[in-house]
């Protein structure tokens, strides 16, 4: 399995990363339409649309981006939409958890997929316009996702269950789960922040640097409320795959499950971000 997961990381690197630096975008929109349409066939199967329909979903979400791209919604500034999004995977967020994984089935199915297609063709918009303002820019929102899951990770295998005697984040949902564990998360974003900041380029900020801008009070706070709800993401997707009785999203990704799996922290920390830097412009 280890074996597994490191080559299809590497596969992905060697597709990902060329793509990412290409001199021009299309190349890297390309290849971000076309996982995230995956991503959506994913969201068919796992609310219960399998065979032609799932693969139709995967279609027409690739569509959807490949309007706004020809449409020249990439290099539009957008940021009511944002704030939009934003507010919505905020109260959204709390509203589905708050329900839980036996509430989910009870969400019309034509609601369910319409949510899925619209926070996945929206992710997608907010991935390009992060990389229309600069590979620092969104490699420091990828890096704030990664940061918070492997600083999560370290800190509940460390702490977890110690500081809050054995209270779990969504037991139901996702039973390994610790506070310690995001909280741990956050000091690492925490730290991530204040260094990037410090050594940024001020001709190609980062998120992070924008956000300074406001204020090291504004950084600490856009900060945390982007890895606290990177969790909401990550949350949601596993309350789904619970609902659907599957462990992964799909098998599209060997060793690592499907792509729904490595961007469910993204879908709500991107538009977020932009959302964070609409308020300050």
């Amino acid at each position: 399995m280890l074996k597994q997961r490191v080559i299809t990381a590497l596969v992905l690197l060697a597709v990902f990363l060329p793509a990412l630096f290409a001199p021009v975008a299309a190349p890297f929109l390309a290849l971000t339409l076309a996982l995230i349409a995956a991503a959506a066939w994913e969201w068919a199967r796992l609310n219960g649309l399998a065979g032609a329909p799932a693969l139709a979903t995967g279609l027409l979400c690739a569509a959807l981006c490949a309007g706004l791209w020809l449409g020249g919604a990439v290099a539009r500034p957008l940021p009511a939409l944002w704030l939009g999004v934003g507010a919505l995977w905020i109260a959204g967020g709390a509203w589905l958890l708050r329900r839980g994984v036996a509430g989910w089935p009870r969400v019309p199915l034509i609601a369910r997929w319409c949510a899925g297609l619209a926070v996945l063709t929206a992710a997608w918009l907010a991935m390009a316009q992060a990389h229309g303002m600069g590979v620092n820019f969104l490699l420091s929102v990828l890096a704030l996702v990664w940061t918070a899951d492997i600083g999560a990770y370290f800190a509940g295998r460390a702490l977890g269950g110690r500081l809050t005697h054995g209270a779990k984040l969504a037991r139901n949902i996702s039973p390994g789960k610790s506070w310690e564990g995001v909280w741990g998360g956050m000091a690492g974003v925490l730290l991530l922040a204040a260094g990037w900041a410090w050594l940024d380029d001020a001709a190609r900020p980062s998120l992070f640097a924008r956000l300074h801008q406001a204020g090291p009070l504004w950084l600490a706070l856009g900060v945390l409320l982007l890895a606290g709800m990177s969790v909401v993401g990550d949350l949601a997707e596993s309350l789904v795959k619970r609902s659907a009785g599957m462990k992964d999203s799909s098998g599209l990704l060997p060793g690592h499950g499907g792509v729904l799996d490595r961007i469910d922290a993204l879908l709500p920390t991107l538009p977020l971000a932009l959302a964070l830097i609409g308020l300050m412009d």
